[in-house]
């Protein structure tokens, strides 16, 4: 097997040290609370040995984003509970935070975004979050946790507002004190891109992205824990990503769920696209205010 490229992007020095980057990519290698297929802890690794494959020339946004600076931090290795490694990731990034750095958090199954929504939610307050996912992911607990992967937007509900997108699965427990105004149901939107404004226009002015990686089709995106049929396609999410970016101020992002599968190297390539995608929008429109 290739060696594991040492920084996203497989940078040069000049475009990937911490001084000079605006933005930190953060792996979370955890898999402590996911309840099917395991594997998600080889994510980040996956994300990153593809995105040393990309050209980093953005043709729709003729930018290069990489010039910004990318630094790939270690990875919060903190695996002996998920209440651990919650408040490990939340230190890590608020403390690039704090230095003024733009946080991407790569995982690692859904709970790692517990830690950085905390972070985010203490350093900008009034931001929104929005997800993009297969599942609600709002139940209260779940074996015996609070901060379970299926718990990851009750925790960040209890924090600030937050809108849900490309949902198609959730268990009924979820429905209570369910938001309907607030939730974009993959069957709702699979037929038009009206619902994107409204999406948009439901967050507020500063706005954290939480993807986990399961809201693609499975068609395009097999390499997840829990994969979901009726799935978004990548042009979808671009066009919801490119309206966020250029309506709002995109303040931090994560990718998650990542399950890499042997010999499919199309969807780790996808979800390296994907954050590069999001950083080009973010930098090379009004996300930079």
């Amino acid at each position: 097997m290739t060696e594991i490229p040492k920084n996203f992007g497989g940078l040069p020095p000049e475009y990937s040290q911490l001084a000079d980057s605006r933005i930190v990519m953060i792996p979370v290698p955890y898999d402590g609370t996911s309840t099917w297929v395991k594997g998600a802890d080889r994510g980040p690794d996956a994300i990153i040995r593809a995105s040393a494959n990309m050209e980093l020339y953005d043709i729709e946004t003729d930018s290069q984003v990489y010039q910004q600076g990318i630094f790939t931090d270690a990875p919060v290795a903190e695996a002996r509970s998920p209440e651990r490694m919650v408040e490990a990731v939340r230190e890590r990034v608020l403390g690039h935070l704090a230095d003024g750095k733009f946080v991407v958090l790569v995982g690692g199954e859904h709970s790692v975004s517990i830690g950085a929504i905390q972070a985010h939610q203490q350093q900008f307050p009034g931001v929104s979050v929005l997800q993009l996912d297969a599942h609600s992911d709002l139940r209260h607990e779940y074996e015996g946790s609070r901060n379970n992967h299926a718990c990851v937007m009750a925790r960040a509900r209890e924090l600030c507002p937050i809108v849900q997108v490309g949902i198609r699965s959730m268990d009924i427990s979820e429905t209570r004190g369910l938001d309907r105004d607030r939730i974009f149901f993959a069957e709702n939107i699979h037929d038009s891109a009206a619902w994107i404004d409204q999406a948009v226009g439901k967050l507020t002015e500063r706005v954290y992205i939480t993807i986990d990686l399961d809201v693609f089709d499975p068609s395009i995106m097999p390499s997840t824990g829990t994969p979901e049929p009726g799935g978004l396609r990548w042009y979808d999410v671009l066009a919801l990503m490119r309206a966020v970016c250029s309506r709002k101020e995109v303040v931090g992002l994560d990718v998650v769920e990542m399950c890499p599968v042997a010999n499919q190297w199309a969807p780790d390539f996808l979800a390296a696209k994907l954050i590069y995608k999001i950083l080009s929008y973010r930098f090379a429109t009004g996300g930079r205010r």
